[in-house]
């Protein structure tokens, strides 16, 4: 895979998770194909997130509809600073590198060379905006769950302070640490953790002491997950210089909007609203979540509209 910056990437591993009923043309090609873009923090398994819309009679129909979900380049188990083993001497990529590996992914293993939609949660909503705006006649749909068409604001400050943590820690040595940064690692993600749900759920379901448990658990999490520090400040500066608001008018495919009004990361009035007036003909749902910007797991409160958006698509 040749990169935007003209390196190159051989070899590269790539998950997935596949299910559904595929269907061909007459020349093999795959054309009742979805694809699911995971968030900042995940991988292909993330498509749980929304399962309660994904199977047969259901909005994303399984019988319909054949469905793929990438761990993106960048995330392990996908092919990663970490995952080969290049650490810091891994190429840096964009949100369009991302989007170049799964469609080179979708023709190498499936022969797909269009895709009926695309779904993205979150960054993976990055991925599915920037594949509209980039090769427009690539898919009929787009869905962007919680997302935006920029890194900007708050959200660029916490990319920014994570990233801060990590290399500021004396054995980062410019990616070239020898020992996983436990430490710098667990602070990096509990400074999430104030923002993924509602102000709110925070103020009101939870106590003092609850918060600090949370907190902690998410400090574990990052060590019992095997992080990878490298990982973390290529994935955060891939997301900090993500833009496509000069080109967003670029998407020809049908879009849904999908935000929440207690979302923090993505506050409506802040993106869904002013994207949605960007793309045209674009249709915006907002509904209400304590979960904040994790809310997307309450999917099943827009079924309805997503059946709507969705039916022209399974004739």
């Amino acid at each position: 895979m040749e990169l935007l910056s003209n390196e190159k990437l051989e070899n590269l591993a790539v998950e997935y998770f596949a299910f559904g009923t595929p269907i061909t043309d007459d020349e093999g090609h795959i054309i009742n194909a979805i694809v699911f873009c995971h968030g900042w923090g995940g991988d292909c398994g993330s498509i749980r997130r929304i399962l309660d819309v994904v199977g047969p009679n259901k909005p994303l129909d399984t019988e319909k509809f054949f469905i793929i979900a990438i761990t993106t380049l960048g995330s392990p188990n996908s092919a990663s600073p970490s995952t080969t083993n290049l650490g810091s001497k891994f190429p840096k990529y964009t949100i369009d590198d991302m989007v170049r590996f799964q469609m080179e992914f979708l023709k190498a293993k499936f022969n797909i060379i269009h895709l009926v939609g695309v779904i993205g949660n979150s960054m993976g909503g990055f991925e599915a905006l920037t594949w509209g705006a980039r090769y427009p006649d690539y898919m009929d749909f787009i869905i962007s769950l919680v997302s935006s068409y920029k890194v900007a604001g708050h959200n660029y400050a916490l990319f920014k302070f994570m990233n801060d943590i990590i290399e500021m820690d004396s054995n980062y040595n410019n990616g070239e640490y020898i020992k996983p940064l436990t430490k710098s690692l667990k602070l990096a993600n509990m400074s999430m953790f104030p923002f993924g749900l509602s102000r709110e759920y925070y103020r009101y379901d939870l106590t003092n002491d609850e918060i600090d448990i949370a907190m902690d658990g998410m400090g574990k999490e990052a060590i019992e997950e095997n992080w990878d520090a490298n990982d973390i400040i290529y994935r955060n500066n891939a997301s900090t210089s993500y833009d496509i608001e000069n080109i967003i008018f670029n998407i020809k495919a049908k879009v849904l909007i999908v935000t929440i009004n207690q979302d923090q990361y993505f506050p409506p009035e802040l993106d869904a609203i002013p994207m949605s007036k960007m793309i045209e003909g674009s249709k915006l749902v907002i509904y209400d979540s304590l979960m904040g910007h994790v809310g997307i797991h309450e999917i099943i409160k827009i079924e309805k509209e997503l059946e709507e958006f969705l039916k022209d698509f399974k004739e």
